[in-house]
């Protein structure tokens, strides 16, 4: 009989699984995951980066069943505070298994799924195979792997809608785990926000425009949120967008897109690639790109934009690209784009309930959300022997 298991984990302590999460986490797309870097190329740049997928989904489904807790405590009866309750059980499960449908390396390379799939869609095909289903009937106690697919789509059920943002919404465990985990595995202290706090402000709010449930925060947790915003924004500027990371995603975009290859839309066929997989075809490959990732010979950084272009700067900047690849080919040259609203935390508004019961979206609560500007940034990547002409040619083209 299978038992509950305790997991150490350097971020969250003792982390409890019971016997379905066990076995799930004994899957092979949970153990896949152990081969799947959680930041990408990022091990190439921050020596400590070494971290997984693996370690990510544990911490979130930890966090997912202390998000569920906080907001059946703060709620009125919105969610089951029971510990064993069929909401919180599924929570739990679907922040569990939200990334196992991950291609290697991570983001590096998302765009090339077979037939436009994105990890997500891989991640509820992946649930579906025989040996997820056959766990679930084993240990799911009731709970089945289409209760969780619901919750990583897009459920129609009021109280389903609510559990789904807290695997992927505004206030998600999935940001709040990747924060804390990844600064502290890159050796940096941007990613660190006050969690305890912002639980203990945590709790559901009605939207009184759209009348949707979604995870908003007292007004005593205002600053504890700007704190996470900041954190997540100094993490892109200074983690997510290095520059030489983004180098590596885009020598191993070209090294892919030179053998035609995709990652496979059958699940059973997706299992077999992994960092380690990919990096060994690499290794193997005669290609310039292949080379520049395994022997660190990526092309040096050219020119590169100020970070928050305005939409009328990044149109300027895209028209001077064919040009650019007409003039020195398009494999001598590989250009970057990272963009973000750190601020814009997701699709719907973040509430923030003051003192006296009224509800505000977060931007007008804090003057420092307000004011925080999106990340737009180009960089010019060129082979070592046009480097000094590409970057003469962009100096004179953009100013």
């Amino acid at each position: 009989m299978t038992t509950s298991v305790s997991l150490r984990d350097p971020i969250h302590g003792f982390l409890r699984a019971d016997p379905l999460e066990r076995a799930l986490i004994n899957s092979r797309p949970l153990q896949r995951l152990r081969s799947i870097h959680q930041l990408g190329f990022s091990f190439l740049v921050f020596p400590g980066a070494e971290h997984t997928r693996f370690s990510h989904v544990l911490g979130a489904m930890d966090l997912a069943g202390r998000v569920y807790d906080a907001l059946a405590a703060h709620g009125d009866g919105v969610l089951d505070p029971g510990e064993n309750s069929r909401g919180r059980r599924a929570v739990r499960i679907a922040a569990l298994v939200h990334d196992i449908g991950h291609a290697p390396f991570s983001h590096s390379a998302e765009e090339l799924f077979e037939g436009g799939l994105d990890h997500e869609e891989m991640s509820r095909r992946l649930l579906g195979i025989p040996e997820m289903r056959e766990i679930f009937e084993r240990h799911g106690d009731g709970l089945g792997p289409d209760d969780v697919i619901r919750l990583l789509a897009t459920p129609r059920d009021s109280e389903e809608r609510l559990l789904s943002q807290i695997i992927s919404g505004e206030l998600d465990v999935d940001k709040m785990d990747y924060l804390l985990r990844d600064s502290l595995y890159c050796g940096v202290s941007y990613g660190n926000f006050d969690l305890a706090r912002l639980l203990d402000t945590m709790l559901p709010l009605q939207d009184p425009e759209s009348g949707d449930w979604g995870i908003g925060v007292a007004e005593g947790g205002v600053h504890t949120l700007e704190a996470l915003v900041m954190a997540r924004y100094y993490m892109f500027t200074q983690v997510y967008f290095n520059p030489t990371g983004k180098a590596f995603e885009l020598h191993l975009n070209e090294w892919l897109q030179e053998r035609g290859q995709r990652w496979p839309a059958d699940p059973e066929a997706f299992l077999d690639h992994d960092d380690i997989s990919t990096l060994s075809a690499m290794r193997a490959s005669d290609s310039l790109h292949a080379h520049a990732v395994v022997h660190r010979r990526y092309f040096p950084l050219a020119f590169e934009t100020h970070e928050h272009l305005s939409t009328e700067e990044s149109e300027r900047f895209e028209s001077l690209l064919p040009e650019l690849f007409e003039r020195f080919g398009p494999h001598q040259i590989l250009v970057s784009r990272s963009s973000k609203d750190p601020h814009r935390l997701g699709q719907a508004r973040v509430l923030v309930r003051r003192f006296d019961g009224e509800l505000v979206p977060m931007e007008e609560a804090s003057h420092f959300i307000r004011h925080l500007a999106r990340i737009d940034r180009y960089r010019i990547y060129a082979s070592p022997p046009l480097l000094a002409e590409v970057t003469a040619v962009l100096k004179r083209l953009w100013s």
